[in-house]
């Protein structure tokens, strides 16, 4: 193990001469702690924290029968659920054992002790605890970074969840711009859920998917018998909506014609349905999203400029995926643990880090989020290559920086490399990187790595 910092063990024995064994045997790959009963074991739990404990079930007062031994592991896994304790028997029958598997203990093994046996166990052990410690540390690091499904920690994204939180309590409308593929209705959903209405319906209508022809009578619903085919009277999307949210998604789609009456709409909250002429008054909120340049359609007079700044209230501009450095690999490692779901866990290779960091997204996040997917399924060993994202033809994209920002930006892709492959461990990226873990941490700071 080298230089690496030893695991807290506790050995949990009441004969003297195998507690004296053990401790030898062990001490160059763990911090030994020694207890002979259940009070001084639980003392040291709370002191020393081990994520590693041998238990003897045949404890004093009672060493003739698991009894005491049995209660320890209940109280050990009541104090920390995380906690690998391998439970010691001399049952040959290995009945108390399964007893003990059967309450939450990791493994066991028999005496009389074979060290080699013991230490491949708690080898083991220590590898579970540590993948689950860092499955633990990644959720709540994502949970941190989120929300709702959107994830991110750069300082564009901050930005958006401070938006969201804000015009959440409000009624106002608000128009999310984007390239295809960065998240507008998960932003809608999130603004949705956040609100007053989240208990209401949220009703998505993609304006661009459509016919022109059919368009009115998805929004506005008809009467029965306003055009052939209409056999039944019908509600439209808006009305569907109501006391909840409408999301109008790509709606520099809408015809024209149809803008006046989405306006009118907006202005009064009242509609006419195809074929109809009572008006019908819908509450709902309205947000729009679109790809589009809606301001140059404005200028060139495809889009109602009443309209746009009827729905841009407060806009909100997603950043392509490209322009998120910071959140590439969050999301990547966010995608692997989604996804891996009934598989074991793929990790990815330095490679594939690369390519990934290097590619441009054009796509974005549906793109990578594809991609991930795609790798999960074809990728062979317990690496993901760049073959198996399909980037095995991504080169290193060209940036124009003076010297000083070439360096800061290298420095900054590394560590954030660094801390991926290590599972964000500070000791195991110092190690990679060749630098002291006090360093690493002023990087880390520097940078705003969040780990």
């Amino acid at each position: 193990m080298g230089e690496m910092e030893k695991q807290k063990l506790l050995v949990v024995e009441d004969e003297e001469g195998i507690r004296t064994q053990m401790k030898w045997a062990l001490i160059e790959h763990h911090d030994v702690f020694l207890a002979t009963d259940g009070e001084k074991a639980m003392e040291i739990m709370e002191s020393e924290h081990p994520p590693l404990v041998t238990l003897d079930l045949g404890l004093p007062p009672h060493p003739e029968d698991t009894s005491e031994g049995l209660k320890l592991l209940a109280q050990i896994l009541r104090y920390d659920p995380s906690t690998k304790v391998i439970v010691v028997t001399g049952n040959p029958d290995r009945k108390a054992a399964l007893e003990a598997i059967s309450l939450g203990a990791h493994d066991f093994f028999t005496k009389p002790i074979e060290i080699d046996e013991l230490k491949a166990i708690l080898k083991r052990a220590y590898y579970v605890y540590t993948l689950e410690a860092e499955y633990r540390a990644l959720q709540g690091k994502l949970q941190q970074r989120s929300f709702g499904e959107i994830i991110g920690s750069s300082v564009e994204m901050e930005e958006i969840f401070t938006t969201i939180r804000k015009v959440a309590t409000t009624e106002v409308p608000v128009l999310i711009t984007g390239e295809s593929g960065t998240g507008k209705e998960l932003i809608a959903r999130a603004i949705h859920n956040a609100g007053i209405r989240q208990k209401k319906p949220f009703v998505a209508i993609n304006c661009g998917a459509i016919p022109e022809n059919l368009m009115e009578s998805e929004l506005f619903g008809h009467e029965k018998g306003a055009f052939t085919g209409a056999h039944m009277r019908r509600k439209g999307r808006i009305e569907l909506a109501e006391g909840g949210t409408l999301l109008l998604d790509e709606v520099a789609e809408l015809p024209l014609a149809l803008q006046v009456k989405v306006l009118r709409f907006l202005q009064d909250h009242t509609l006419e349905k195809v074929g109809g002429r009572e008006s019908v008054a819908v509450d709902c909120r309205v947000i729009a999203a679109t790809n589009r340049d809606i301001k140059k359609m404005v200028s060139d007079g495809h889009f109602r400029e009443d309209l746009y700044f009827r729905l841009a209230v407060v806009s909100i501009e997603i950043p392509p995926l490209r322009k998120r450095d910071d959140d590439v690999l969050l999301l990547t490692n966010a995608f692997l643990q989604e996804y891996s779901t009934g598989r074991s866990f793929k990790s990815l290779s330095e490679e594939a880090i690369k390519a990934i960091s290097s590619y441009e997204w054009p796509g974005n996040v549906r793109e990578l989020q594809n991609r991930i997917k795609r790798a999960i399924i074809l990728s062979e060993g317990s690496a993901i290559t760049p073959v198996d994202l399909g980037l095995q033809s991504v080169t290193i994209r060209e940036r124009s920086f003076n010297l000083r920002k070439a360096k800061e930006e290298l420095e900054k892709r590394y560590i954030t490399m660094a801390m991926l492959k290590s599972q964000n461990n500070v000791s195991k990226a110092a190690e990679e990187l060749g630098l002291a873990r006090p360093t690493l941490h002023t990087f880390l700071k520097k940078y705003n790595i969040k780990h």
